[in-house]
This record gives structure tokens, C-alpha cells and sequence, in this order.
């Protein structure tokens, strides 16, 4: 888990009331046949609106590096976090994906009044009042800038992935179910990253 400052006393001078705040929340990496599934949850300044906010896959890697530190530096708190491997193929994939979001907003240094939610599920987090957007990466900004955040955090993982596996080819395809990942998987056989609850891994064990 990795978050941002807690920027608490900037909201004190600036006289912005925690009444209201919204965190959006997302997740990346809930198809690829590799590596852990993380989520992000940011709140966005409420006075400081981001240019060019959408949902990450329709944005190029230029144009994310861009908006990654601009997020970063302006949103009043931001957190990301993980659900292991382990726990994709002990718990599923969904279960997963709800876990690392729930980890990420309770690792957010403010707490938020509503969590949005990009999807049709909610995570477990009774505390808050959460709603579940379908498309919400499309229409909620927060909820943008959490896919944003996600997308780079994980992209990067698999890249860090690729130097410890060369031979996957992990920086292609981020561990997406590729021609080209199936082809090398069927080759080289599963190794210790790969979800083993995942059909095309799991018919290779």
C-alpha cells in the first residue's frame, strides 16, 4: 500500500470541509493471466479541476504520464494498493478485486464522506456510503484519476515483472491473455506469478 500526504492542514487553510468529500475508486488489472490486481482511491480537490480526466484505457501512456503527477499533487489524498496472486486464486478474481479497492480507500489519510465506485459491485467497506457507477471511470473525475493511478501503478509492476521474468515478455502485454503471452506461457510452462485459478494457466499445470 503506498498513499499520498495527508493534506489536511492545506484543507484547513483553504477552509474546505471534509462534509462532502468523494473519493473515486478503481482498479486495473482484473483480465491479465499475471501479476496481482490493484486498486486506487483519490480525492479530488473540489476547487482544482484536472484537464483531460477519463478512463485510462482511452488514454495513451504519454498522455497518463502527464496526469499521473498532476493527480498526484493535487488531490487532497490518494492511496493504491494490492491483492496478491495468492489471494486472486484463493478468494477469485472479483472477491480479489473488492478486497484491493477496500484496502485502498481505508488507506486513504482522509476519510471521505462517499466512495464512488467504477463498476456494478461494491467493496465491503460499511463505514462509508458507497455507490457503484458502471462507466463511472467516464463520468466521475475521481473516479477517472483513481483508474489513471492504477493503470501506472500496475503497468509499471509488470515492467519490474518482465526484468525478474525476461522470458514472458511481460513488458508487451502487461500479462494480458495475448496470443503472444499464451504462446510464450505454453512454452516456458507457469511460473510463480501466474494466476493458477485462471483457465488458460490452469489447463498448462
Amino acid at each position: 500500500i503506498i498513499n499520498g500526504p495527508n493534506n489536511e492542514p492545506l484543507m484547513n487553510k483553504l477552509n474546505i470541509s471534509k462534509l462532502g468529500l468523494i473519493a473515486g475508486v478503481d482498479e486495473a488489472g482484473r483480465g491479465p493471466l499475471a501479476g496481482s490486481v490493484v486498486a486506487a482511491a483519490v480525492i479530488l480537490h473540489p476547487d482544482h479541476r484536472i484537464d483531460g480526466l477519463t478512463d485510462s484505457k482511452k488514454l495513451s501512456e504519454k498522455k497518463r504520464d502527464l496526469l499521473e503527477p498532476i493527480i498526484k499533487q493535487q488531490a487532497l489524498s490518494w492511496a493504491i494498493a494490492e491483492a496478491s496472486v495468492e489471494e486472486i486464486d484463493e478468494i477469485n478474481i472479483l472477491h480479489a478485486s473488492m478486497l484491493a479497492m477496500k484496502r485502498a480507500v481505508l488507506a486513504l489519510n482522509i476519510k471521505p464522506e462517499q466512495v464512488l465506485v467504477d463498476g456494478n459491485r461494491e467493496p465491503d467497506l460499511p463505514e462509508y456510503i458507497v455507490h457503484a457507477i458502471i462507466k463511472g471511470d467516464l463520468t466521475e473525475p475521481c473516479i477517472s484519476a483513481a483508474s489513471i493511478l492504477a493503470k501506472q501503478y500496475r503497468d509499471r509492476l509488470m515492467l519490474k515483472l518482465d526484468q525478474d521474468y525476461p522470458e514472458y515478455q511481460f513488458a508487451q502485454h502487461k500479462g494480458y491473455p495475448t496470443q503472444l503471452h499464451r504462446d510464450l506461457l505454453k512454452q516456458h510452462g507457469v511460473s510463480p506469478i501466474h494466476r493458477r485459478s485462471f483457465r488458460p494457466v490452469r489447463e498448462l499445470l
